[in-house]
């Protein structure tokens, strides 16, 4: 099909809090944007969703982000939904349960079973171990308590699978990025028959894969009279919330990274290689083409300022910390394990009975306050130092992305405590990095469509009188966490030799 000479591409989001679409130009420009909200059922452990909420939520946002937009322009599609997050239906794709979402926690014991049928496996795939959160566990809780396993034509759904069923009119191939966590093997691209019948998983219940970008079809009639998007537009297979916004940083070069600060810290990047961690902290989606997509989330991050300092006028004690940290400043520099919760830590190490530790004597709030920013930007180094012992690439482009961004002061000291350059893209979001993604559907290479699509905002240098100031403190931060027993001492000498270089 010929690519259209003024295009637009459409984005959607299945996120936790709202269902979200873009319409984008091929300039990056977005010209409309919508969302409406979800709603959570949690009890203990269990976090569920109706997942026909997700189809009317995501079709009113469509019809009102296409309220002006020419029709005429839409050319293609994709979807992002929350990684891990399933539900079974019916032949017909009516759902025969609730959305099990990503961070349901019931399925601990199908875990274990998952665990020791498939150790070699998982082996092979470099991250060792399935967490109970994930969706296989989650399959097999349903089937050993549900009766939705038992319907004539039951199939598996990960929570995009029900959305582009809907839009194409019939049911088409799941992404490879959606269904890892489902325990495809990204290697073999296939499903592991054998395990999954040891597991008691009927093959016929698991839908067809293919690689995130694949055009899966095109938007049916009675999808169109719903949602606005005009019959015939691209339907292309996407990629969970976290690689979509990856792809919406354009972090997409080989030893690129995207980092994202918010509650907690997530890294994504691209390897060319499968990155293989026998600590099981990091795994790797595979992207589109032949790249591969480590990642991994902390426990630490911007949440350790919700806990110590509820209530404060956190712009006051940057403008504070900032002065203090100046050249002239009486600043300290001490340093805090920036943990946000009680339930310890997974990445760059994993240590349950982590706590949060301040080291260096603060004055005062100020001083207190720039501990913890500083110690978020030694945990973002040590993850990177951990990647880089595990030999994955990471001397690409930086982006920075997530709500912490928003603290201009804090984007410069994790420059400077870095050693390098970091840039900030216009609009970080999934629902962007799936229309970035829509537009290969005519052809176009991804990193030739996201180099067109994301826009730089800013970017910070390191200062490097800054960066050899902080050394001293990163140090006494890694050498902290070694004599407490969390971090290995071979990635704690790895650090320590890099900051010494």
């Amino acid at each position: 099909m010929p690519r259209h000479p003024d295009p637009v591409r459409l984005g959607l989001d299945l996120g936790t809090q709202s269902a979200r679409a873009v319409a984008v130009d091929a300039g990056g420009r977005v010209l409309a944007a919508a969302s409406r909200p979800l709603h959570s059922s949690r009890s203990g452990e269990r976090h569920e969703q109706d997942p026909e909420e997700w189809w009317r939520a995501l079709a009113a946002a469509c019809r009102e982000a296409l309220a002006e937009v020419d029709p005429a322009r839409v050319t293609a599609l994709a979807l992002d939904g929350t990684s891990g997050t399933i539900l079974l239906a019916d032949q017909a794709g009516t759902p025969l349960t609730p959305g099990l979402m990503y961070d349901d926690g019931r399925a601990a014991a199908q875990a274990a079973r998952v665990n020791e049928v498939g150790a070699a496996v998982w082996e092979e795939l470099g991250y060792r171990a399935v967490q109970p959160s994930w969706a296989l566990p989650k399959l097999l809780w349903l089937l050993e308590h549900s009766a939705a396993g038992t319907v004539p034509g039951a199939r598996l759904l990960h929570q995009v699978d029900l959305v582009t069923w809907r839009l194409a009119g019939r049911q088409v191939a799941s992404d490879a990025s959606h269904a890892l966590k489902t325990g495809y093997h990204l290697l073999a691209e296939g499903w592991p028959e054998k395990e999954l019948a040891a597991l008691g998983v009927p093959g016929a219940l698991l839908p067809e894969v293919v690689r995130p970008g694949t055009v899966l079809g095109t938007v049916c009639a009675a999808a169109a009279r719903v949602t606005g998007v005009p019959e015939g537009v691209r339907i292309v297979a996407g990629m969970t919330d976290g690689c979509a916004a990856q792809i919406g940083a354009g972090a997409l070069s080989p030893g690129a990274w995207n980092s994202v600060l918010g509650t907690t810290l997530v890294l994504k990047g691209v390897s060319p290689r499968l990155v293989r961690d026998p600590g099981g902290l990091v795994y790797c989606h595979r992207g589109p083409g032949d790249a591969w997509l480590p990642g991994a989330a902390s426990s630490s991050g911007a949440g350790a300022l919700t806990r110590e300092f509820p209530g404060a006028d956190l712009a006051d004690l940057t403008a504070r910390a900032a002065r203090l940290a100046a050249p002239g400043g009486r600043g300290h520099d001490a340093v805090a394990y920036p943990l946000a919760g009680s339930g310890g830590e997974r990445f760059p190490f994993r240590a349950p009975g982590a706590r949060p530790f301040v080291l260096g004597d603060p004055a005062d709030e100020a001083e207190r306050f720039h501990a913890h920013l500083l110690g978020v930007a030694c945990l973002e180094r040590l993850c990177f130092d951990y990647l880089d012992h595990l030999g994955a690439p990471v001397d690409g482009p930086l982006t920075l992305t997530g709500g912490g961004t928003r603290n201009a002061y804090w984007n410069q000291l994790r420059a400077d405590v870095l050693g390098r350059t970091v840039t900030l893209p216009e609009h970080a979001e999934g629902a962007l990095g799936m229309a970035v993604l829509a537009a290969t559907a005519d052809g176009t290479p991804l990193t030739e469509a996201a180099a067109a699509m994301v826009r730089v905002r800013t970017a910070h240098r390191p200062d490097p009188g800054r960066t050899a100031r902080f050394r001293p403190a990163y140090l006494a931060f890694v050498n902290a966490l070694n004599d407490r027993g969390w971090l290995a001492p071979e990635v704690a000498e790895h650090a320590v030799g890099k900051a010494q270089q």
